[in-house]
């Protein structure tokens, strides 16, 4: 039950990494919950948590430039994936029509 549940949780958190939001936050969830039970997904939560603090203490490290530059292209990844979740899937109707005609190629 353990399994199916941490199994569940880590493939809905991959799908959601492209999107905005928690996405490795909930694959972190649903090792953690895998880790209880399973000895490789205690191994596999703790090299993500070693991966993640290498990041962090060396992107601290950078120079501002550096640091916004990596902020730059993490927002322009963002902005791409949504755009062309919008593109694909459809733009929802709540989002005013006079917001999606200044977006090439989005039709409301």
């Amino acid at each position: 039950m353990i399994g199916v549940l941490g199994g569940s949780i880590v493939v809905g958190g991959l799908l959601l990494v492209p999107l905005p939001g928690p996405g490795w936050l909930v694959v972190f969830v649903g090792l953690a919950i895998l880790a209880t039970e399973f000895v490789w997904a205690q191994s596999l939560l703790d090299f993500g948590k070693r991966t993640l603090r290498s990041w962090t203490t060396w992107l601290g490290r950078q120079h501002v430039a550096v640091r916004i530059l990596v902020g730059l292209a993490t927002f322009a990844f963002v902005t791409f994936v949504v755009y062309l979740v919008l593109r694909i899937g459809g733009v929802p109707g709540w989002v005013p029509d006079t917001w999606v005609e200044k977006v090439p190629g989005l039709e409301p």
